[in-house]
Parts: C-alpha cells; sequence; structure tokens
C-alpha cells in the first residue's frame, strides 16, 4: 500500500537522516528477522547474535547519549525502529522491550558506575536488559509486589519470583522491582539492577503463548541474591516515582507498536481483498467490504494523527501520565478490533498460521494488557479527569 493511505508513524517530523535510517532499519528486518521467524517462533527465542547484529546496525538504543556509546539521536529514530519491528510481529526481538522499557531506568536513574559499565554494552547489544514488575500475585497492584530487598552490611538480599518477564533468557541484566519497606509499614519499592548470572537467580522454563512467540517470556526466581549498594537505582523507596515516569514512554512505545500493526494489517488485508475474488468479483469490489475498509482506515487515520501529537510531546518533554495512557489504551483498542474485522475478510485464509494476519491477531491480544492493562489505564484516566483540577481535561 502507498504512503498515500499509510504515511510512517511521525514521517511529518522526518529529517534526510531519518528517511535514510528507516531504510537501512527495514532493511534489517528483511534481511536478518524475517527469513528466521518461523524457526525463532518454534524455538520460542531468538538467538543473541540477533541483538549484536541490532546494535552494529544502529538500532539499539538510538537516543543514547554520545558519552554512554549512543548516537545521541532523538526519539523518532525508537519510533523507527518500532515500526519496522513491526513487520517481523513477535517472531522477532522486542527490541521495545530493551529500549523503551528497560534500559531508560538505569539511564535516568543510575549512578554514573552504574552507566558507565552497562550502558554502551546496551547499545552494542552485547548486554541485554529486561524489567522484572510482575509477580503472580500482583500485576498491576505494584504495592502489592512480595518480593523484598533486605539491606545486609553493604548490600542487599533479595528473595521473590517474577512472572511473565519478556527478554529474561535472554538477559544479561534486569531491573528488579523490590518492596523495601519495613513489614508491616507502608509498602515502598525500590529498583535494582541485577545480573542474571548472580548466584541465586534461576530462570524458570519457556513460557508457551499464543503470540509473540519468538520473544522469550518466563518466570524468574531469586534466592537470596546477594547485590551490592552500588546496583540501586536512584534513591532507596524510591522506585515507584521512577516506575510512574518510564512508563509513559514505555505505553507510548506499546502504542507506536500497535499504530504500526494497525497500518501494516490494512495494507495486507487491502492487498488480499483486491486480489481474492468470489461470485466472480474482487472481493475489493463488494460494498461491504469497501465500507469496512474505509471504516478501518478512516479510523487508522484519526489514532496517527494522536500517536504522533503525543511523539511530539514526548520530544517536547512535555507527554504526561494520563496522556501515555489514553494513547496506549485507545491505540491497543483501535489494533485489536481492526485484527478481527482484517481476519475476517480474509476469510479461511485468515486463520492460518501461515498467513502474516493469523500471527498478527495473535500478536495484537497482548497489548491490552501489557504495558499497564487497559481497565487500569482506564482508572488511571478517570482519577487524573476527577482529581486533578490543574491536570484535568485540559490536558487530555
Amino acid at each position: 500500500m502507498s504512503t498515500t493511505h499509510h504515511p510512517f508513524i511521525g514521517e511529518k517530523f522526518f529529517t534526510p537522516e531519518h528517511h535514510l535510517f528507516r531504510d537501512m532499519a527495514h532493511r534489517f528486518v528483511q534481511k536478518e528477522i524475517l527469513p528466521y521467524r518461523l524457526e525463532w517462533e518454534a524455538a520460542g527465542t531468538v538467538p543473541r547474535e540477533v541483538w549484536r547484529k541490532a546494535g552494529d546496525a544502529g538500532l539499539l538504543c538510538c537516543d543514547m547519549p554520545e558519552q554512554y556509546g549512543g548516537a545521541g539521536g532523538d526519539f523518532l529514530y525508537n519510533v523507527i525502529v518500532t515500526e519496522a519491528m513491526a513487520s517481523a510481529g513477535g517472531g522477532g526481538p522486542l527490541i521495545a522491550g530493551h529500549v523503551d522499557t528497560a534500559v531508560p531506568y538505569l539511564l535516568h536513574y543510575g549512578s554514573d558506575t552504574l552507566k558507565t559499565r552497562w550502558l554502551p554494552r546496551a547499545v552494542t547489544g552485547e548486554a541485554i536488559f529486561a524489567i522484572a514488575m510482575t509477580e503472580p500475585h500482583a500485576g498491576s497492584d505494584l504495592k502489592a509486589m512480595r518480593t523484598r530487598a533486605v539491606r545486609d552490611g553493604d548490600d542487599y538480599l533479595i528473595t521473590g519470583q517474577k512472572v511473565y518477564i519478556t527478554n529474561a533468557q535472554q538477559a544479561h541484566a534486569i531491573v528488579v522491582a523490590c518492596q523495601t519497606g519495613e513489614p508491616g509499614t507502608s509498602p515502598k519499592i525500590s529498583l535494582f539492577l541485577v545480573e542474571s548470572d548472580r548466584a541465586g537467580v534461576t530462570r524458570g522454563p519457556l513460557m508457551k503463548k499464543i503470540g509473540r512467540r519468538a520473544q522469550d517470556t518466563l518466570e524468574l526466581f531469586f534466592d537470596q541474591v546477594r547485590v551490592p549498594h552500588e546496583n540501586l537505582i536512584g534513591q532507596l523507596d524510591a522506585g515507584l516515582g521512577y516506575l510512574m515516569h518510564v512508563l509513559e514512554q514505555e505505553r507510548l512505545s506499546s502504542a507506536i507498536r500497535s499504530m504500526s500493526m494497525t497500518n501494516l494489517a490494512l495494507m495486507w488485508t487491502l492487498d488480499f481483498t483486491r486480489d481474492r475474488k468470489a461470485f466472480g468479483s474482487r472481493i475489493a469490489d463488494f460494498q461491504h467490504t469497501q465500507f469496512e475498509l474505509a471504516d478501518m482506515w478512516s479510523q487508522a487515520r484519526v489514532m496517527q494523527a494522536y500517536v504522533e501529537a503525543c511523539i511530539a510531546r514526548q520530544m517536547s518533554g512535555e507527554l504526561n501520565g494520563m496522556e501515555a495512557a489514553a494513547v496506549k489504551l485507545r491505540a491497543s483498542e483501535l489494533e485489536g478490533t481492526t485484527m478481527d474485522r482484517c481476519v475476517q475478510l480474509f476469510g479461511g485464509a485468515g486463520y492460518m498460521w501461515e498467513s502474516p494476519i493469523a500471527r498478527a491477531y495473535a500478536d495484537a491480544r497482548v497489548n491490552r494488557i501489557s504495558a499497564g492493562s487497559n481497565p487500569i489505564l482506564k482508572l488511571i484516566i478517570g482519577r487524573g479527569l476527577v482529581g486533578r483540577e490543574k491536570d484535568g481535561p485540559s490536558r487530555v
């Protein structure tokens, strides 16, 4: 489908350098990921060398400052990578989980020692990052987490369990959220960088998912894992505020991924309905098909405008929690309904795993759960609307 129908996300902000980078990112996906995605989906993970190749190509942490080995690019480069990776769906590595979800905690709040030690390796792909928040008894309710870090001399001892942790099979470093308040007092959360090869860190088996099959997801167990005080990220007991801040970027990244997949689904569906015939006519010539395509296309254009408005606010440092929640909520809901409608237009072919729309349909479902489940996002937005006079409706 031409860019007249589906402009690149953020294209109106692009410089010539952004266009060149986008071409390179898509060539990388075509050469290094798409030929292997079925193999990687069957394995439930991707080889670590893929991350090194992505680092060599400049696709990791594009906005990392030069002092830490990055290119010092703007957030649009991350947007471009997310869009390019969308064509691989869940058949390639979850680069956004490394770039927009885990690494920012270290960049924004880590000590100089941690930054110098880890950030250059995050840029090259030598070190893969994951973040461990969710637990069997604590998903969206972060204050209910049971994993605890207890001070022991100059160290902390971490004990607990995390679940549904993506990139955990490959990760060299994990940002772990822990309770650090005294038992019986109000919950306090702190963040620690935990090397995955530390004694007491155990990985569970790969979890079998209905989508994103090549993006390894598993449980992590921490049994009296000793980490030095220097592995504390930021200040003790300040982790909840850090999580709320970085989740804004994670939610915007999730919305960009949903928007990218929505655009791809429409492109595939338009091509399919132009080629497929029934009762002597192209499916695309039926009025019902045209109404469906027109409805989906127009909704996508409206949603993309909002996504791009949030990208602009992120680049200017003005994106807030309500907006990040809203854009992720709406983009993921639109993605879900679009995938369902597109599968219907594909008919039986859309239900076959070999069809890209089938894999995209399965991949899309988790986007209404990850980065903050959509009911929780509605709660965040609703509380903001009724409880914050200055930051209420005028900032939505």
